[in-house]
Parts: C-alpha cells; sequence; structure tokens
C-alpha cells in the first residue's frame, strides 16, 4: 500500500499510476494525480508529507505551497488553512467557529460595560463617581480589557508575531502593533504612572486607551467568526455531493445475492439494481434493460433508454427496469467522485477579496513602523523634557491613529448591505468573493436546460391530419402512452391530464424499442412514434405533415408521429421551452458588452437551435462534466474572466471553477451550493442585476479603503510632531483613537448608501 502525494489516499501498487525519475518512485490514484504532481515539481511546490493513516492535509486558499498534516494559521498571511482532502472532517471548522464565537461574546460581555465606563466620565450626566471611588476606575478598566486583549485578541499577537518571522506583514502585524501598543500603554500608565511628566496628564492622570484596545479587538474578533462561517459553508457542496453516493449494494455472487457496504464493492463484482434504486458505482449493464435518470450527470431532464452493453454511472436513478452490471470503477475513480475533485479544487483556487487591504498593508504596515521609530528616536534626542515620556506618547499615538480598525469595516460593512440589497431583489450572494469578481465580467457562460429553458420536457405542438379531432387524437395517443417506459411519454400523459382528457385502456400493448409503440385503444388500433417506423408499417405519411415536422425538428423538437387504423392521424412535437424571461436576459448582457457561450450535454442540433433564436454567441453541444470545466480553464487561460450560469449536479464542477458561478434557485443543491450568486426565481435577468449590483458595491469598497487609509495618511505625520515646531501642535492617543473612530464611521455611512442603490 502507498500514499498519494497530491490527494493523500492510499494507492494499491498493482493498479497505481507510477512516475519513476531520479528520485523515489511515486504512486498515484489517477493521472489527475500525477500531472498535479509534475506541475507542482515545476512550480517549486512541495508534494504532500503524509503518514500513513493520516489522510487529511491542510493548505491555504491564497498560498497553496503552504502544506502541512494539521489544521492551523497560514505563516505568510494568517489565514486559517483549509483540508485539501474534500473527503475530510469538518470538525476542525466547527471547533474553529465555536471558539471564534465563545470569543466574540465574552469580549463584547466585556467591553459593553468598559465602554460604558468610560463614556460616564467623559459625560456629566452619568454620575460614576457616585458609584464607584474615580482612584478604582483605572484598575476595572484594567481588569475589564485585559482578557478582552490577551485572551480573545491572543491569536491576533501570535499571528502579527509569526508576520514579522516570516518577513509578511499583513493585517495582523497592524492589529498586534496597534492594539498592543494602546493596551501596553494604559496598562503601564495604570500601574506606573508615576513615570510620566504632570504636562501628560490630565487631572493628575495620564489617558488611558482600554476601551480603544478592547473594542477594535472585538470588531475584529467578529469579522474572523464571519470569515470562519463562511468558509464552512463553502464545505456544502461537497457534503452534498457525497450524499448522493449510494451507501449499498446488491452483489450478486455464484447466483446468490447479497447486500454490501459500497466500501466493500471490488471492480468486476456484479451488481443487481432494482427500480428506484440508485446506481451504485460506474460499470456497464450485462443483463436486463431500464430507463435510468442521468439528469444529475448531463443536466438533461429526459431519462436515457439502457440495454446490455451500455455504460451507467454511480448514484444515477434507476427509474422502471432491473438490470444487472459489472462494476467498472470504485472508489476516487467514479465520475461522482472526480466531480467532488473537481468542486474541491476549484473552490480553493478563489483569492479572497481581502488580498487588497493585505497588500496595501504590506506596503502601509513597514512604513507606519518606521515613521513610530523614527518619532521615538528624534523626540528622545531633540524634544522638551522629559525627552523619553513624550518620545513614548508620540510613538504610541502614531500606532494608535495606523490601527486598522476602519480598514476592518472597509469590507465587512459595504458586502454586508450589498448582500441585504441584492436578496430583496431576488439575488442571493454567498460571499465576497464573488462580488468582487462579478464585476469585471467578460464572458458569460450558461448551462440551457434548466438556465436558459424550463428544464421540463413539454408537449408543446399538435397537428392533425384532415379529418382527424385533435381531442381524439390527444385521447389515444395519451392512453398508449400510460403502458410506455419511453422518457417522452409523461410529457404527453400530462398534457392530456392539463387538458382533463378522459384515458382509456390498452390492449395488445406492444414497444418496438428504439421504434415506436402500439396497441388497441378502444378498440382502434394506434401507432404512436418515429417517422421510420410508421412507414414500416404500411402508413402513407401526408406531405404538409412531413414539412411541418421538419420546420418542428429545425427548432429543436422531438417529432411525434401518430397513425389509427392504418391511417396517419397527425404529428406531436415535444421540447423543452424557452423561459420567457430569457431573451430579454440575453440582450441585457449584450447591452453591457459580454461575450454569451452556450455549454450543454443536449445534441448539437438542438443547441445550435436554442442559440440561434437567443442570439448567443457561442456553443458547446454534447459535452460531460469534465468537459465544461475544461473549457472553463481554456477560457480563464486567454485571460478572460468567466461567469457560469447553470442548475444541475453536472454544472456544480464548473460552476466553482469558474471566477462567478450563478445557480438558478429551482436547480439542484448541489449546484447552489457550488456558485457564488444563486437566483431565487431562476430568472437569468438577475445575472445583469447581480452584476450592476457587484459593480456599486465594488466602488463602495474602493471608497471606504480610501476613507480608513486617509485619516491615517494625514494623521499619522501629526501624531509623530511635524506641526509641533511651528505651531506647538501634538496629537495625543486620545485624538488619534477619535480619528480613528470617526473614519469607521464615515466607512458605515458611505457602505449604507448602498441600500438605494438602482439596479
Amino acid at each position: 500500500m502507498a500514499i498519494d502525494p497530491i490527494c493523500g489516499m492510499d494507492v494499491k501498487e498493482d493498479g497505481a499510476v507510477v512516475l519513476k525519475d531520479n528520485g523515489p518512485v511515486h504512486y498515484f490514484c489517477s493521472e489527475h494525480c500525477k500531472k498535479k504532481f509534475l506541475q507542482q515539481k515545476s512550480e517549486k511546490i512541495p508534494p504532500v508529507k503524509t503518514n500513513a493513516g493520516e489522510k487529511t492535509v491542510y493548505t491555504c486558499p491564497m498560498h497553496p505551497e503552504i502544506r502541512q498534516d494539521h489544521p492551523g494559521d497560514c505563516p505568510k498571511c494568517g489565514m486559517h488553512l483549509e483540508p485539501l482532502n474534500p473527503a475530510g472532517e469538518d470538525s476542525d471548522d466547527q471547533k474553529n467557529i465555536r471558539s471564534l464565537s465563545r470569543k466574540f461574546w465574552i469580549g463584547l460581555g466585556l467591553t459593553v460595560p468598559l465602554v460604558l465606563l468610560v463614556l460616564g466620565e467623559m459625560i456629566p450626566a452619568i454620575n460614576v463617581q457616585s458609584l464607584i471611588p474615580h482612584r478604582f476606575i483605572p484598575f476595572i478598566q484594567f481588569i475589564l480589557a485585559t482578557p478582552v486583549v490577551l485572551w480573545a485578541g491572543g491569536m491576533f499577537f501570535v499571528k502579527g508575531w509569526n508576520s514579522l518571522i516570516n518577513r509578511s506583514l499583513n493585517m495582523f502585524t497592524l492589529i498586534a502593533l496597534g492594539v498592543g501598543a494602546a493596551y501596553s500603554y494604559s496598562t503601564i500608565a495604570t500601574l506606573f504612572p508615576q513615570i510620566f511628566p504632570e504636562s501628560l496628564k490630565k487631572m493628575g492622570e495620564a489617558d488611558l486607551y482600554f476601551e480603544a484596545a478592547a473594542v477594535i479587538t472585538v470588531l475584529i474578533v467578529l469579522g474572523q467568526l464571519l470569515e470562519a462561517k463562511a468558509r464552512s459553508q463553502t464545505g456544502q457542496a461537497i457534503k452534498a455531493l457525497l450524499g448522493l453516493a449510494a451507501k449499498n449494494a446488491h452483489r450478486v455472487r455464484n447466483g446468490v445475492e447479497e447486500e454490501v457496504a459500497i466500501d466493500s464493492v471490488q471492480k468486476e463484482d456484479m451488481l443487481r439494481v432494482r427500480p428506484g434504486e440508485k446506481i451504485p458505482l460506474d460499470g456497464i449493464i450485462i443483463e436486463g434493460k431500464s430507463v435510468v435518470d442521468e439528469s444529475m450527470i448531463s443536466g438533461e431532464p429526459i431519462p436515457i433508454e439502457k440495454n446490455v452493453g451500455d455504460r451507467v454511472i454511480g448514484a444515477t436513478v434507476n427509474q422502471t427496469g432491473s438490470f444487472v452490471m459489472k462494476t467498472e470503477k470504485i472508489g476516487s475513480e467514479t465520475l461522482l467522485s472526480q466531480i467532488v475533485h473537481m468542486v474541491a479544487e476549484a473552490q480553493r483556487s478563489r483569492a479572497p477579496i481581502q488580498k487588497l487591504a493585505d497588500t496595501i498593508s504590506g506596503y502601509f504596515v513597514p512604513i507606519v513602523v518606521l515613521v513610530s521609530v523614527i518619532t521615538f528616536m528624534i523626540w528622545a534626542t531633540w524634544g522638551p523634557d522629559p525627552k523619553l515620556a513624550y518620545a513614548i506618547v508620540n510613538a504610541i499615538a502614531v500606532l494608535i491613529i495606523a490601527c486598522p480598525c476602519a480598514l476592518g469595516l472597509a469590507t465587512p460593512m459595504s458586502i454586508m448591505v450589498g448582500v441585504g440589497r441584492g436578496a430583496s431583489m431576488g439575488i442571493l450572494i454567498k460571499n465576497a468573493e464573488a462580488m468582487e469578481k462579478a464585476e469585471r465580467i467578460t464572458h458569460v457562460l450558461t448551462d440551457k436546460t434548466g438556465t436558459l429553458t424550463l428544464g421540463k420536457p413539454k408537449l408543446t405542438t399538435v397537428l392533425t391530419a384532415q379529418g382527424i379531432d385533435e381531442k381524439l387524437l390527444i385521447e389515444s395517443a395519451a392512453s398508449l402512452e400510460q403502458s410506455s417506459e419511453h422518457p417522452l411519454a409523461r410529457a404527453v400523459v400530462d398534457y392530456a391530464k392539463d387538458k382533463k382528457y378522459s384515458l382509456a385502456a390498452v390492449e395488445g400493448f406492444e414497444s418496438v424499442t428504439g421504434a415506436g409503440i402500439k396497441g388497441k385503444v378502444s378498440g382502434k388500433v394506434v401507432l404512436l412514434g418515429k417517422e421510420i417506423f410508421l412507414k414500416e408499417s404500411g402508413i402513407e405519411l401526408a406531405d404538409d405533415l412531413r414539412q411541418k415536422a421538419q420546420e418542428l425538428a429545425n427548432k429543436a423538437q422531438t417529432v411525434v408521429w401518430v397513425a389509427m387504423e392504418n391511417r396517419i392521424a397527425g404529428i406531436m412535437a415535444i421540447s423543452d421551452p424557452i423561459k420567457e424571461t430569457t431573451p430579454a436576459a440575453i440582450a441585457g448582457l449584450h447591452d453591457m458588452g459580454l461575450k454569451i457561450i452556450m455549454l450543454t450535454g443536449d445534441n448539437k442540433s438542438t443547441a445550435q437551435a436554442i442559440a440561434k433564436e437567443l442570439k448567443i454567441d457561442e456553443v458547446y453541444a454534447e459535452l460531460k462534466p469534465q468537459d465544461k470545466q475544461e473549457i472553463i480553464k481554456k477560457l480563464k487561460g486567454e485571460g478572460a474572466i468567466v461567469l457560469m450560469a447553470g442548475d444541475g449536479i453536472n454544472d456544480a464542477p464548473a460552476l466553482a471553477q469558474a471566477e462567478v458561478g450563478v445557480a438558478m434557485g429551482t436547480g439542484t443543491d448541489v449546484a447552489i451550493e457550488s456558485a457564488g450568486i444563486t437566483l431565487v426565481k431562476g430568472d437569468l435577468n438577475g445575472i445583469v442585476k447581480a452584476l450592476r449590483l457587484s459593480r456599486a458595491v465594488m466602488k463602495n469598497i474602493r471608497q471606504n479603503l480610501f476613507f480608513a487609509f486617509i485619516y491615517n495618511a494625514l494623521g499619522v505625520p501629526i501624531a509623530a510632531g511635524v506641526l509641533y515646531p511651528f505651531f506647538g501642535i501634538l496629537l495625543s492617543p486620545i485624538i488619534a483613537g477619535a480619528a480613528m473612530a470617526f473614519s469607521s464611521v464615515n466607512v458605515i455611512g458611505n457602505a449604507l448608501r448602498l441600500r438605494r442603490v438602482e439596479l
């Protein structure tokens, strides 16, 4: 038994993909993992180091070269590491969420009385002195703030320290410095007030900033909690996919049938599948026939007829017949497992929106630290007496005003308001990444069935031969179709029931595979099926109906011929109708300058007919799930920014691979979980609104980032004392804290404007 260095799965050496190079021999579970390994070697990304029995490997979404066998934080950016193995348990995420939730609520519970205590000293109407002696207030603040800063916010100091050790300055560097400076200064002022000169005291006491340190800590813990919950939710798509797989199978050995767990099934095993059961694994039918619903893979609503020699796919649903299949693929080889792997890989590849803030912080942090050090040195050398006290206070004022409280609110506030605005319009946005990337979309890729069309076959056209009543035609055809297993039969029966037509019993029903059906309805012989079926039965076809049939076929409709008593009765056309809102949505996307491409598993003629009618720019038909994903990868490689819209399980990998995935709310749970945006009503016009909303939100975020930094940019030099030689003005830490709070108010007010944005 060997270990795949990419996914960490056990690999049997006799069935492995092997790579022999100058080093040791490597074993892989699939060609995909082998290619990934070679790619990592070329990029100098170390392979997974996995001990036997340890199958969960953790990596950073922003830095895939970070790999370790235990959960933790990325040493480069401080992000929480995610499991590489999509089948891994989510207990670590849940523990992290519970821990952050506990820290937030306890921290909030301690911070509220701390803030009220400080306000009581500042607002005369609140007579704190009558309740608590003034000399005890600094110590009470210290007691309340200490667990908030050191316990709830202790992780920020760890991440900040790691950023210094790894020389990768980020948001946590600023948080650790700002909060640490405010807390340390206040602690020293509380425990050792005698070291501060009287000139730096107010009413005999130095200013304290415990409340600023606590509030900043609680706000950032809240941000981390929301991020952790969002990260946990992205794993729901994987859980939904894994939940589709059959849990048991009916294995047949030596004529004896037994029920076994799916993990016990081996290649070449014979499995019996009964009507209504999920097909356990990928294989080939060796006995019997049936109709199988493969919509989870193909996205097409019409079930497929399966006979001896045809391949079947695990987790699809057997509908009518019973058959015996030979297992060909198990474990990670099955199509469902490959889809799971593709979805997980695409989800991990998404860059978080905070990358912009981290990039800015990468430059901002060292500048602020440098300015603080220079401030300390200048005041310690040339400042007024007591030089050291002035140096400490001004250096700390620089760090406090640079603390990224508003920066922490800039993105979440805009996203929060924008998501709420979208929800009121029927647009559900899962995460900030989707919002960020939707702004830059250049290509819109869409599935056909359930996205452009209704996703349910309907009888749309009925044409009768001369002398034949339409009601009689439908009643006879629907009565005959009641006994048929053909996938299109349900559309005819449903049409008759909607019209409240009466259905009669059928005598002598006979099905001709791949051609049609016949039988006696109310004493009359009725034939129904393909044109060739009626011809071979000696039925003379009318030229006008032939012409109409060809026209309907050119419009992507399936034509069914009907004959009664050895003469042609008429034709019925069955199709998947285009949604009423689709044409306007396509036109709206074209008006935005976007290229529209259809990706579908349906046949080429049907796809091209619909694309022509809707004026879609490009069509790819007869695709498998992995084909859609490859097309998206190709377009992205050419520089396209791709939005994918779909509704089926088969669309899940493509939805996850695209920069933005849009799922129809009327579609499958897996598609919805894989997508970043869900349209509740399944209306493609929602994409137009979502793109307009994303542009408004991203513009708002950039404005917020400007507000978050402008006060720092103006306040840092003032806090450093550049105005002191000319005007005698110094920016005390308390004013620095007020400026920081004012920037936060601006950020919140600006974000709230999104509630009134026009879509």
